[in-house]
């Protein structure tokens, strides 16, 4: 038990360190990242996930290390469909994007905290009660058949019941105030729109750790194994949104692959007490779905070329409470 606590301490100080590089080094000055840089980034953490995959082989061996490869593809694959709803996020917010890494970096980590306690509730449950992984296989297969029925996505702020909630009790100005959550005006504090565009990324993610951590726990009841692969997935998904946000339309069938991989787990973990997938095909087999639905996406593009513009953003109504307020800000 002392030795599962350190390797947890660890493991979550090199987070602490890598988030603490992300935002001092690589983005100590605000700055828009261009595809060049998106891409090297990306490079980079998937780089540093690799080399802790071969730490686990080293250390824990084969079967390991490929529970962990299985877990971060999954995790990875389904943060594509991530990434496009982050992209309506901030057209329907009209964030500029100089400001679209500091929301990502401090919702993605929010996202570590909320995915921490969903991997530990979901590890207790199972093996508590055994039964519940029909539960979660049964989730992810009608998931997985929800996803490739439905055909356009949308973003509905209004109905969100967590900004709804906090609109009643802080005020939100009008517009954007720099890279500033909050400003303090006439001796109070409200809300910029940035912050409120970090609490509707944040409630999305919770939608999406519905699908993505079950996904994983098919693959193992490892609590460490689920965190670690996660972690490594989030942590490169600011890069991997900056590097594939302007061309995510060119493939229209991953949409179709992904919905295929959550049906796949679902029925791997359906099936979990009748006959045990191993990890090496359950990779392969994702592998598979992925490459194929890019590789369409790229032989059969879409009659017209031309990737679509980015929807209009709606304008966002907001109270501004008062007409002479003070510079003094946070």
């Amino acid at each position: 038990m002392p030795n599962q606590v350190l390797l947890w301490v660890v493991f979550n100080i090199f987070v602490i360190a890598m988030l603490a590089l992300d935002l001092g080094v690589f983005h100590r000055k605000a700055h828009v990242i261009k595809f060049k840089e998106a891409l090297l980034l990306s490079a980079f953490w998937i780089a540093l996930s690799l080399l802790f995959n071969l730490l686990l082989y080293l250390w824990r061996g084969p079967t390991t290390a490929l529970e962990f490869l299985t877990g971060y593809l999954i995790e990875k694959s389904l943060s594509v469909d991530n990434i496009f709803v982050f992209l309506l996020i901030f057209s329907y917010f009209r964030v500029p994007p100089l400001y679209q890494h500091k929301v990502l970096f401090w919702g993605i980590l929010g996202a570590l905290i909320l995915r921490a306690i969903f991997i530990i509730t979901g590890v207790t449950l199972i093996q508590k009660f055994h039964w519940i992984i029909y539960i979660f296989g049964a989730f992810l297969v009608l998931s997985g058949i929800r996803m490739a029925l439905q055909k356009d996505k949308e973003i509905h702020p209004e109905r969100n019941p967590v900004l709804r909630l906090f609109r009643r009790f802080m005020p939100v100005l009008d517009g954007y105030e720099d890279s500033k959550f909050f400003v303090k005006r006439a001796g109070r504090y409200m809300a910029t729109p940035l912050f409120v565009v970090l609490l509707v990324v944040e409630t999305t993610d919770i939608v999406f750790a519905t699908d993505s951590i079950p996904a994983i726990l098919a693959i193992t009841h490892d609590p460490f194994i689920v965190y670690t692969s996660n972690v490594f997935a989030i942590l490169g998904l600011r890069a991997l949104y900056f590097a594939l946000a302007g061309i995510m339309q060119l493939f229209h069938y991953l949409h179709y692959g992904l919905s295929a991989i959550l049906v796949f787990v679902g029925v791997k973990m359906l099936l979990a007490d009748i006959y045990k997938i191993p990890v090496g095909i359950s990779l392969a087999v994702i592998a598979s779905i992925l490459f194929l639905s890019v590789i369409t996406s790229v032989v059969r593009p879409r009659k017209s070329e031309t990737v679509p513009a980015s929807p209009e953003p709606k304008a966002e109504k907001m109270k501004l409470n008062s007409a002479h307020q003070s510079e003094d800000e946070l």
